[in-house]
């Protein structure tokens, strides 16, 4: 098992402390690419892919870990678009 199987089957598991850096990891992994928005672009990231539909996500901030509902979103997403 390849270390971005590990981190698909971490995010499948929704745990309370998956950090932005390892969902970043994850979706660089299945072909997502991050698209800078901007100058003024503050803490929205978007992600695009050649065939799923894009993603666009909140960083958190002060801290890095990702919340609940943004993790049940991707994983939705990413199983519809058959990546996970």
């Amino acid at each position: 098992m390849t270390r971005r199987d590990k981190l698909v089957a971490r995010l499948k598991a929704r745990p309370c402390d998956f950090t932005w850096a390892e969902l970043v990891r994850v979706l660089e992994g299945l072909g997502y690419n991050e698209v800078a928005t901007g100058k003024t672009g503050g803490s929205r990231r978007r992600f695009v892919h050649k065939t799923a539909p894009a993603l666009l996500l909140h960083k958190p901030h002060p801290g890095n870990i990702v919340k609940m509902y943004v993790i049940d979103e991707i994983i939705r997403t990413l199983g519809e678009a058959g990546l996970i």
